[in-house]
């Protein structure tokens, strides 16, 4: 006889799960998609989209990353220009004013209007005395042409007589050796610091000539620094290579431009740092009423002093570039509009294109939310693939250029946080902006006109 065979018996598939929704009515419930799964297929939908119109998706995508990376690159290129016009300003100092004796416009104190004004060393103690606004003043002083001549070589340069308080405001640094110290101006040492372009001449085939004798107008000096080369491309009294700098007391002794104006205390000039740049208005007024009190001029009458304030001059040029990076970047924001204006009409065609899609979806339960989603989403995807790609190429042409050698005035390309958030900023709204309309269409249509719908 046969084994008996016991019948083998299935387990019983689960029975889906019923859960209640308002009216009565009971639904199924499924499934959904998680967060990785639909980036997944949101990525590969508007892949295949942009692969189905590729001259359209190019355009699209090259409209929104020229847009970003215009924004960004244009506030770049201006802070470029902005910090290479400050780094050539500071060759010559951080935050000065420039003041030379005028001639009077206005009649005040008993005199006529005409009269010179003499700047003299008096005046920089009643400035340092009755301006409290003002950080740092010292005396210009200087004689052109003086002839200096080492054992090898000669020339004529403009030399500097300079005190520690002079040497705080001008930038003169110091390559090899030292520069001028208080106890050599205390002592009126005869000791000199070269410039670049001086020690080529006297000393052309010894780069560091610290303890040689140079002949300033006849009196033995012995160099005790080198300054380095500069690249300038602006000054008010020459390059600071051509010059050579001694105490002012040795200066005035040795070489004074005139004696009678040695005798009679004129300086040059007088260079002065205000002690707040928030308050240079205010120093500059001080100094005019303290230097109208003690020459009887006017301090309202602007030609009694020439001035050349750097502050003021700097502000210019940053009002100037303000207003350029603002033009600029309207122009970027309407470039970037225009791309996001193609994002909108990509994602149109492709509501029209998928309407049978859309209207199967909804006959197989997808709701008007989960719709407005998926075309949300994707929209947005692809605005932030293309502003991703804007920003990779401009950092990357920023690192290229930074790595160049770059002219005197500019900077290179310098990328700050604070544009990258505007970038980022605009680039949402935009990406919102774009996406929402198609995706609010696609989810107000009804099944039975999308699946009636016929391309």
């Amino acid at each position: 006889m046969s084994a008996a065979v016991e019948p083998q018996t299935l387990a019983p598939k689960p029975a889906p799960r019923l859960s209640a929704v308002p009216g009565g009515k009971r639904r199924v419930a499924t499934r959904g998609m998680n967060a990785t799964e639909l980036l997944w297929d949101l990525t590969v939908q508007t892949l295949a989209n942009l692969r189905r119109n590729k001259l359209r998706s190019f355009l699209t995508l090259f409209g929104i990353a020229w847009g970003i990376a215009s924004l960004v690159m244009m506030s770049a290129l201006s802070d470029g220009f902005r910090d290479g016009q400050r780094k050539n300003m500071s060759q010559i100092g951080d935050n000065l004013v420039f003041l030379w004796g005028g001639t009077t416009e206005l009649q005040a104190g008993g005199k006529r209007a005409g009269h010179r004004v003499f700047l003299t060393r008096q005046d920089v103690l009643t400035i340092r005395e009755q301006c409290p606004a003002v950080g740092i003043v010292a005396a210009e002083t200087k004689t052109n042409q003086v002839p200096v001549r080492s054992s090898t070589n000669a020339g004529r340069f403009l030399t500097l007589g300079v005190t520690p308080e002079y040497l705080k405001l001008r930038n003169l640094p110091v390559d090899a050796g030292r520069t001028i110290s208080a106890a050599d101006v205390a002592e009126e040492r005869r000791v000199a610091v070269l410039g670049a372009a001086v020690r080529k001449q006297l000393f052309e085939h010894k780069p560091i000539p610290l303890g040689e004798l140079v002949y300033v107008n006849n009196h033995p000096y012995e160099v005790i620094g080198v300054m380095p080369e500069k690249e300038q491309n602006s000054s008010y009294d020459g390059w600071d290579n051509d010059k050579v700098l001694v105490p002012e007391p040795v200066l005035l002794r040795d070489m004074p431009e005139r004696r009678e104006y040695y005798s009679e205390g004129r300086v040059n000039g007088i260079i002065y740092r205000p002690a707040s740049t928030r308050n240079w208005a205010e120093a500059q007024a001080q100094v005019r009423a303290a230097l109208g009190r003690a020459k009887e001029f006017d301090a309202k009458d602007e030609g009694a002093l020439d001035v050349w304030d750097m502050i003021r001059e700097s502000e210019m040029f940053d009002s100037i570039f303000d207003a350029g990076e603002i033009f600029l970047a309207v122009v970027s924001l309407v470039t970037l509009s225009l791309g996001g204006i193609g994002v909108m009409n990509t994602m149109m065609m492709a509501v029209s294109e998928r309407t049978n899609e859309i209207g199967l979806k909804k006959a197989l339960g997808a709701t008007n939310g989960r719709i407005l989603l998926e075309f949300f989403l994707e929209g947005l995807l692809l605005a932030v693939l293309s502003g991703a790609g804007g920003l990779i190429l401009v950092l990357t042409l920023a690192k290229g250029v930074n790595s160049l050698p770059l002219p005197q005035m500019f900077s290179g390309l310098p990328i700050h946080w604070n544009v990258l958030a505007l970038a980022t900023l605009a680039l949402g709204l935009v990406a919102v902006g774009a996406s929402l309309p198609p995706a609010r269409k696609a989810a107000e249509m009804t099944p039975v006109e999308a699946l009636r719908f016929e391309k």
